[in-house]
């Protein structure tokens, strides 16, 4: 992406992104880490419900269908909902890593306008990876994998320990994600940006 600043570009002594041998195999479907999460998950009404892949090497691919609930202007999408959906599926890459990590900073250019009812297509890929820093990016595009270029992004997240979400979170949900029955759904709940 032309433009970008300096803190979203790996330094000189990054390495290339390892693929955890335990990340979901390409094609699997990574789903929701936490059912309240806007960006993923299913128990929020007016959520985006994107659903992303794990895809080949530490790649995801993930869409999502924009509603009337997501407009800003009559009949488009809200920029800040394009900027969660490219969130969202940049936190997704996270699982491939098997690392807790939270979004640091994130650049969004707005290509073209996103009508109501559209299908986006997001793919997103890890660039490289700096001690606690893992820089990736980000593309959206209308009606396919190979349609127009509508949004696109560079991350930087910061991987964290779960203490970070445990004493920033409020009590009530915090307890409730740590005293669900099901392991599985509780670790997942602190995986990828709050």
């Amino acid at each position: 992406m032309s433009g970008t600043t300096a803190a979203l570009r790996p330094p000189a002594d990054a390495i290339p992104p390892v693929r955890h041998p335990d990340a979901p195999a390409p094609g699997e479907l990574i789903g929701a880490h936490y059912a309240q999460c806007f960006g993923c998950g299913e128990g929020q009404a007016h959520g985006l419900h994107l659903a992303a892949r794990a895809g080949a090497g530490v790649t995801v691919t993930a869409e999502f269908t924009v509603r009337e609930a997501h407009q800003g202007a009559p009949g488009l999408a809200h920029g800040g909902v394009l900027a969660t959906a490219l969130d969202e599926t940049l936190g997704s890459l996270n699982w491939l890593l098997r690392v807790i990590a939270v979004t640091g900073r994130l650049e969004t250019d707005f290509v073209r306008p996103v009508p109501v009812g559209t299908v986006l297509h997001l793919e997103a890929e890890v660039v490289a990876v700096a001690g606690r820093k893992i820089y990736s990016r980000a593309r959206g595009r209308i009606g396919g994998p190979e349609g127009p270029l509508a949004v696109r992004a560079d991350a930087l997240f910061i991987e964290v320990k779960v203490d970070h979400f445990i004493d920033n979170g409020r009590p009530q949900e915090i307890r409730a994600a740590m005293n669900d029955p099901d392991q599985i759904r509780r670790a997942r709940a602190f995986e990828v940006n709050p």
